[in-house]
């Protein structure tokens, strides 16, 4: 089903896959994952092989600490990250400084840098040792970027210089393991997961003032209720719905009233992490720890589905963290050992699984005819996808 083209050593500001926005200044990238946001780009000619003095054009040192995905837009790199005070290292007891940071993309040098909030360190939670305090993904639109740093707030800022047009600090929960969820925009709305210790659920705010629009009550019977997956709007019959996987269950709601539309359950799987993706008319989610599966989902029924409604769900090699993709009629994921299968999306035959990566928890990129992956070594693995050769 492909062959591995190339090894590569690869660079990043985080732990997140090489956008090939970062290579394309005049390019949008505007969220986790991209303009589709499932992985996908079409920009081509792009390198097969990076190292420390190799196809890199500048390197830029970030302050602080954070695993946000980068975001690309007006020639601009938006990341968000978080700064230990008073010369104190990222330990518990430090505070923290929760920053926006826009980088020039064809210098490198920093543009701008906005004081969003401030944690304390009596506030902050305590972080998976694979979590930072900057984890979300900024989103951009139309002169604005939203970031998020989970229950520590929300803010609105102006893309030229950085200012703070709004802020919201008033809808916290009580987060496990950090958080990681990134924002969606829907209309007037910019939506995000809120899935801690209790009362799981998803909230919707004006874009235009952070005031909340309406909120989600997560129905589950999952025993571990937080999750980190960022939501997926896609359209179904003419109309949208937005994705929201959590803990025990995924959910299609009207993104525009909050109201749930259908729903399936799989039982105890929690911390879900991979962002869905959605093709051949179905939606593709892994289940979560302690041992995931790969569900695929027909988006169009009302109410309770899961008898109904799931097509095929694959059990080997699934992924905890890192979100598959869908190339034609293929579905890839990698799991977070570094297993890379490929599967029939209609009927979930697997046609291919082989080792290509270490440990990894970065989302698979698919662009130029290739995929990109990035393990947690900073080792990078290109692979070109060859469609209807079945290889055993």
């Amino acid at each position: 089903m492909f062959r591995i083209s190339t090894f590569v050593r690869a660079w990043a500001l985080a732990p997140s896959l090489l956008l090939p926005a970062l290579l394309h200044a005049e390019s949008l990238w505007p969220q986790f994952r991209g303009p589709s946001a499932q992985g996908q780009s079409d920009a081509t000619g792009l390198p097969i092989e990076w190292g420390a003095d190799k196809n890199i054009v500048w390197k830029a040192d970030i302050p602080g600490y954070g695993w946000s995905s980068p975001v690309v837009a007006e020639g601009l790199i938006f990341l968000t990250t978080a700064i230990p005070l008073n010369g104190a290292d990222d330990g518990p007891e430090a505070d923290r400084s929760l920053e926006s940071v826009a980088v020039d993309a064809v210098t490198g040098k920093i543009s701008w840098q906005t004081k969003v909030f401030t944690e304390k360190a009596a506030d902050a939670p305590k972080i998976h040792k694979k979590n930072s305090h900057a984890s979300p993904s900024a989103i951009y639109e139309s002169g604005r970027v939203y970031v998020h740093f989970g229950h520590m707030g929300t803010a609105c800022l102006d893309s030229k210089d950085g200012h703070v047009i709004w802020s919201n600090q008033t809808l916290g929960y009580k987060p496990v393991h950090g958080n990681g969820s990134s924002p969606v925009l829907y209309n007037d709305l910019l939506i995000f997961s809120a899935d801690g210790a209790e009362n799981p659920g998803v909230i919707a705010l004006d874009k235009n003032t952070g005031k909340q629009a309406w909120r989600y009550d997560r129905v589950s019977e999952a025993k571990r209720k937080f999750s980190f997956a960022t939501p997926l709007l896609i359209e179904v019959a003419g109309k949208t719905q937005l994705i929201t996987p959590g803990s025990g269950v995924i959910a299609g709601l009207n993104p525009a009233t909050g109201t749930e539309i259908w729903r399936v359950n799989y039982d105890q799987g929690y911390s879900v992490v991979p962002r869905p993706v959605f093709g051949q008319g179905l939606i593709f989610m892994s289940t979560g720890y302690d041992k995931p599966a790969l569900l695929a989902i027909r988006p169009d029924g009302k109410g309770d589905v899961t008898a109904t409604h799931i097509a095929w769900r694959a059990d080997k090699f699934a992924p905890h963290n890192p979100s598959p993709v869908v190339v034609g009629e293929d579905v890839y994921m990698v799991a977070d050992n570094g297993v890379l299968s490929c599967l029939n999306a209609k009927t979930g035959e697997p046609y291919f699984q082989e080792r290509c990566t270490g440990p990894i928890s970065a989302s698979i990129l698919h662009a130029d005819g290739r995929l990109y992956l990035q393990d947690e070594a900073g080792q990078g693995v290109v692979v070109k996808p060859v469609p209807g050769i079945l290889l055993r």
